[in-house]
């Protein structure tokens, strides 16, 4: 986190610093100000929040007022700040950028999360993240109580349709994987419910529905829960279609809107007395 925080604040500040805040700030002045919600949402990045102003001056004291995964009104304040003003005028873009998308991933996977709410069904994030924001994006999947799907290609076998085209089809696929994956999950996606069919054949105990109308869901929840197969959900998932979803039966839905195109919660930085 602190590479990422040091990469946000050098393209930022360049070679030359905050000009702005250099030409107009007196050097000896300090601040008290609050870092507030605007709209109301559910907050996450506080703890990167506190890494911004720390790694730009450690003068700067930040005292958070809730946690991640706190649910907060418009107007609320998340978090304050005292110290260096022309530090905190450094760190206040940095933090907000932050600070703002995280809580809009959090936001987001809480409306999905109760939207579903009653079902049995789990919302679960992808690997479709900004890159280099992957583990901060997924800790507020979490914070807004959604669930982590994989970090990376590393912690767990996915095999999509471009694998099945490689080696053959889904059912050769499927039992390479099984063979190959040793204490590490698998799980097949299908198109279909013939490749459904091919999938549960090869010996697949966890399939991703890539797709699928809500009938054909429904159809494949039957094959595969008395085979006690995990069933998946995928495939252009909105706020909408999604308790349309949950309710066949499948056992999660994937939503990559959570972080690859998530809006930002607004939240802005109030100062409240200079000194």
């Amino acid at each position: 986190m602190i590479e990422l925080i040091r990469l946000a604040l050098a393209e930022d500040l360049g070679e030359r610093g905050d000009v702005t805040a250099t030409a107009t700030v007196p050097a000896g002045a300090t601040t008290t100000a609050s870092f507030v919600a605007r709209e109301a949402g559910v907050v996450a990045g506080l703890g990167v929040l506190a890494a911004v102003c720390a790694e730009v001056d450690p003068a700067l004291l930040c005292t958070a007022s809730v946690g991640d995964g706190a649910r907060v009104r418009a107007g609320e304040c998340l978090a304050s700040v005292a110290g260096p003003t022309r530090a905190l005028l450094v760190a206040e873009r940095t933090a907000l950028n932050f600070l703002t998308h995280l809580s809009g991933v959090a936001t987001a996977a809480a409306r999905y999360c109760d939207v579903v709410a009653g079902t049995w069904c789990t919302v679960r994030d992808t690997r479709k993240t900004l890159p280099g924001l992957r583990a901060l994006q997924k800790a507020a999947v979490a914070a807004g109580g959604a669930a982590n799907h994989r970090m990376g290609l590393y912690d767990g076998l996915l095999v999509k349709d471009n694998h099945a085209v490689a080696a053959g089809g889904v059912a050769r696929a499927t039992a390479a994987a099984l063979s190959g994956a040793g204490d590490l999950e698998v799980q097949v996606e299908v198109d279909d419910l013939g490749e459904l069919d091919a999938a549960l054949q090869a010996g697949a105990t966890c399939v991703l529905l890539d797709n699928f109308g809500l009938e054909d869901l429904r159809a494949a929840v039957d094959r595969c829960r008395p085979r006690g197969v995990f069933t998946e959900a995928s495939g252009g998932v909105t706020l909408q279609t999604v308790r349309a979803i949950a309710e066949t039966g499948v056992e999660a839905v994937a939503v990559g809107a959570l972080t690859h195109s998530v809006q930002a919660l607004d939240i802005g930085l109030d100062f409240e007395e200079v000194a």
